[in-house]
């Protein structure tokens, strides 16, 4: 079957619905084969060469208008900054010097910026600093829009930043630009022919957008450096304030520690500016005002002496929700694992032993008071009395115990005979409160945060032990926080590091009120079992090979 040739010339729809678009043509062809379409659209798209160099380019004025992106400099003269605090300078050979003597011909052709495309990967961009009146001397030098400086910046992560700018501005506002364009005109007046511009290269540039920023401060006034400050924030102004101090900026530099001195700032923030006045060597009288807000001229005995004071009016507080309040506070400061652990002096051991054998004396006169059969006090004042020391004794304990120092608070908890003794005779109501200080070391020691030597740890059970077993049922019935099932562990595994005599007396003494009580006995039964093999079926065994 033939087919005609208007047959032929018709476009063939693959898809369901009119054709919306013309197929695009295979990678093989290098040009599109002659047809209507592509030369109607050839014609659309063709502008004469003369027509694109008379139409005018617009200029940006700021980082946020510029859109010439994807974009490098073709010639970089290898004159180069390794970082904003270290400058290396390299002479040019001869070679780049024919070259830009090449391009100083072609820039009086061409008024804009000599560009290429950039391979895909790399992200570059170009700034063009506002446009500024410069008088220049003689024929033949400089541009006439004032933009003899070129400054290229290449990031330490790829990308590469071209900025135009004038040398004059350049040199007036940084030590570090203005050594290097009076070498390069140094360099350049040595030279063959005369050098329209200084192109410098900064290398390793952690941050390109900062660095853009910093350069553009130069073109502002005092005050509306301050104004960009305020704009940028807090951690973008330390950031423009590293820049600005590596290349020696002194305008800037006095701008941000002036904004920095009168706002607030976060803790991640604060770090970070610690960092950097360690780093660089500011002015003093600049960062005096700065410096004051990280620490005070007073001593360091001043610091300890307010660990001390915070403990005591804690210890000494009577409303209960304040009182709670301050304890959450002042121990997620006090303890190592706080987030200002680098910051905070070392706790004098003494004195929270002293705040915690005090809490111990007002808990025996409250006993004392408690025991005697004409007490003044009511029932229930002084069982929130006795409660609140108690919880004084605990959080302290915490505290010891995260700090590593509550070896000796064991001991001395071990000898109050005085406090036992009238443990029979006050109120079951009452005396369970103290066990809850008793259930605390247990669970430490279980847990071996607390390593004590044997004779403080054979004080505590006998001084400790009986009074544990009889307020147990209260302590399941008013928690207020304590694991039972942790104190349980803790006392079975601490009662296994005695001595084998001492385990033998208390483990009876168990076994016998636990088969009296049941469950208002706590459970030793795992302890008790480890004991049984360790002190018979092993020990038999261990004769047996004698």
């Amino acid at each position: 079957m033939t087919m005609g040739d208007s047959d032929l010339r018709k476009p063939t729809n693959f898809g369901t619905g009119p054709l919306s678009r013309r197929r695009s043509w295979c990678c093989s062809f290098a040009v599109p084969p002659a047809s209507p379409d592509t030369l109607s659209i050839s014609s659309r798209n063709h502008i004469p060469a003369k027509s694109q160099q008379q139409r005018p380019k617009p200029v940006p004025c700021s980082p946020q208008s510029s859109k010439s992106a994807l974009n490098i400099v073709n010639r970089i003269d290898p004159r180069r900054i390794l970082s904003p605090g270290r400058v290396s300078p390299i002479d040019s050979d001869p070679s780049v010097t024919t070259m830009q003597e090449t391009e100083t011909e072609t820039t009086h052709e061409e008024e804009d910026v000599v560009v290429v495309d950039s391979p895909p990967n790399l992200r570059s961009e170009s700034f063009r600093a506002p446009k500024i009146e410069v008088t220049v001397s003689g024929s033949g030098s400089g541009s006439s829009e004032g933009y003899d400086a070129r400054l290229s910046l290449k990031g330490r992560n790829g990308g590469v930043l071209v900025l135009e700018l004038s040398s004059e501005v350049l040199a007036a506002n940084s030590d570090v630009f203005a050594g290097l364009i009076a070498e390069d005109k140094k360099c350049s007046s040595s030279s063959l022919g005369l050098k329209n511009t200084c192109r410098i290269e900064v290398c390793d540039v952690e941050n390109l957008g900062v660095f853009r920023e910093t350069v553009e401060l130069m073109f502002e006034e005092s005050n509306g450096i301050l104004k960009k400050f305020m704009k940028m924030g807090v951690y973008r102004a330390i950031d423009v304030l590293e820049v600005a101090a590596g290349i020696k900026f002194s305008r800037a530099v006095l701008s941000c520690l002036k904004y920095l001195e009168a706002v607030p700032w976060t803790e991640d923030e604060e770090e970070k500016l610690r960092r950097l006045l360690g780093i660089y060597n500011f002015d003093a009288a600049a960062i005096s005002e700065i410096l004051a807000r990280f620490h005070s001229n007073e001593t360091e005995n001043s610091q300890d002496s307010l660990s001390k004071k915070l403990v005591w009016s804690i210890t000494s507080c009577s409303d209960v929700n304040p009182r709670n309040e301050l304890k959450s506070l002042v121990k997620g400061l006090l303890c190592k694992s706080s987030v200002y652990e680098k910051e905070q002096p070392e706790i004098n051991k003494e004195d929270i032993y002293r705040a915690g054998k005090c809490c111990v004396d007002s808990l025996a006169k409250l006993f004392e008071e408690g025991s005697s059969s004409c007490s003044s006090k009511k029932e229930k004042p002084l069982i929130e009395s006795i409660s609140r020391e108690v919880e004084n004794i605990n959080w302290l304990l915490e505290i010891m115990i995260d700090r590593e120092i509550a070896e000796e608070f064991v001991e001395i908890w071990g000898k109050q005979r005085r406090l036992v003794e009238m443990h029979e005779r006050v109120s079951p109501m009452v005396r369970y409160e103290v066990s809850r200080v008793t259930g605390a070391i247990f669970i430490a020691m279980g847990k071996r945060r607390v390593q004590c030597g044997g004779e403080a740890r054979s004080g505590l059970v006998e001084a400790w032990f009986k009074p544990m077993l009889v307020d147990f049922g209260w302590l399941q019935r008013c928690k207020k926080g304590l694991d039972m099932r942790e104190v349980e562990e803790g006392m079975g595994q601490m009662l296994l590091t005695l001595p084998v005599k001492q385990q033998y007396q208390v483990f009876m003494e168990w076994f016998r009120w636990f088969s009296k009580h049941g469950t208002e006995c706590p459970n030793l039964s795992k302890a008790f079992q480890i004991w049984w093999r360790r002190s018979f079926l092993r020990g038999v065994e261990s004769s047996t090979c004698r």
